[in-house]
């Protein structure tokens, strides 16, 4: 396979940093360690992601405004959306779960678990090279040292198993008398930045540590304080040197929200609106290939135009603006593969207006 220039950079300094986070796990010293392998495994997936993008074609690596590069979270959404990287929402789930871990502890500090690190670095390198394989058609034990050994002397458990046994530790760290709060809002963070793995719009924030020690004190079970962990599950083929990890979903209990903080309830999460609805009508149409006015049309078709979760109505003083979240452009996208866009058209057009007017890109129909 013949690699464009910029790709052949950004996977070499892609497989550097795997390398240095395999470096980093194997080591047999623990100061510093956690820090280093999550900060290298979130900058390995970047630079790989990126590489990929770049060698199959996508236009929109750096950003118009600003003329820098995406960041991670942008990568993660085109490589889900390229029909050739391929990235399934189980793989973004782990990708986005290594860099809530990594924002923490960049930034603040947590705990991680043996057993945790070890899921997430093995599921990383899992990953690392199936995309190495669909992409480049290579795979990753050619760039690695015949040396490296990625083995551990505590083997993988069922995850639901290190989940339990992890709560209990928070539990028993946040005892009368203790005086371990500090550790225990730190295993409390782990474990919240782990729900990246089914939401997508996670973020850790205080208020979320807070109400999760609430609960943890008042003795609420781990399936009532972290309902979106029950989604998660983990799936080990092999042994030894052969040995893959990836994280599944399963149907868990559904998530409580509440808008009075002062219900203790502890699965209530703090969600950025404007990260999860960051399309705007514009915006959408404009990706899927349609006019605004057709890009309208098949929104009120789907009922995407009226409240529902796929989209937020947002004020500002006298201003209003509706945006949607990336449900919304893949319900979208794939109901044009199917339906017949004249006939929505014709059915939601605004009145008194013709379809001869502006071309339209889909199916060389004209459109107004």
């Amino acid at each position: 396979m013949k690699l464009k220039q910029e790709s052949r950079v950004l996977k070499a300094k892609a497989v550097g940093s795997l390398t240095c986070a395999v470096e980093a796990f194997n080591s047999p010293h623990d100061t510093g360690r956690v820090t280093r392998v999550l900060l290298h495994l979130q900058h390995a997936f970047e630079m790989l992601l990126k590489a990929a993008l770049v060698q199959t074609g996508e236009k929109n690596v750096f950003d118009r405004e600003t003329g820098r590069s995406i960041g991670f979270e942008k990568c993660v959404r085109l490589a889900a959306g390229n029909d050739i990287i391929k990235l399934e929402d189980t793989d973004a789930g782990t990708l986005r779960a290594i860099d809530a871990m990594r924002d923490d502890e960049q930034h603040w500090f947590n705990i991680v678990p043996e057993q945790l690190l070890y899921l997430h670095a093995r599921a990383a390198v899992t990953l690392f090279d199936d995309v190495l394989q669909r992409v480049f058609a290579e795979r990753l034990a050619t760039h690695l040292p015949t040396r490296v050994l990625p083995v551990s002397v505590d083997p993988p458990r069922d995850l639901a198993i290190v989940l339990d046994e992890e709560y209990t530790q928070i539990r028993a760290l946040l005892q009368p008398g203790r005086r371990a709060g500090h550790e225990a809002r730190a295993r409390i963070r782990t474990l919240l930045a782990m729900e990246a793995h089914v939401e997508p719009d996670t973020i850790v924030s205080n208020k979320d540590v807070d109400r999760v020690e609430r609960g943890i004190r008042s003795g609420d079970s781990r399936e009532n304080v972290f309902p979106r962990l029950e989604d998660v599950a983990t799936a080990i083929d092999g042994a030894g040197l052969t040995l893959t990890v990836h994280f599944t979903k399963k149907q868990g209990a559904p998530v409580r929200y509440v808008a009075d903080e002062s219900v203790p309830a502890a699965a209530i999460r703090t969600v950025d609106l404007l990260k999860k609805y960051h399309r705007s009508a514009n915006e959408l149409a404009s990706a899927l290939g349609l006019t605004t006015a057709r890009g309208t049309a098949l929104r009120r078709h789907l009922g995407l135009a009226e409240d529902g979760p796929d989209s937020h109505l947002f004020e500002l003083g006298a201003v209003r603006q509706r945006r949607y979240s990336d449900n919304a452009f893949t319900a979208m996208r794939d109901a044009m593969a199917t339906i017949d866009m004249e006939a929505v058209w014709q059915a939601h057009k605004p009145r008194g207006r013709s379809t001869s007017q502006i071309p339209c890109p889909v199916n060389g129909c004209r459109a107004s």
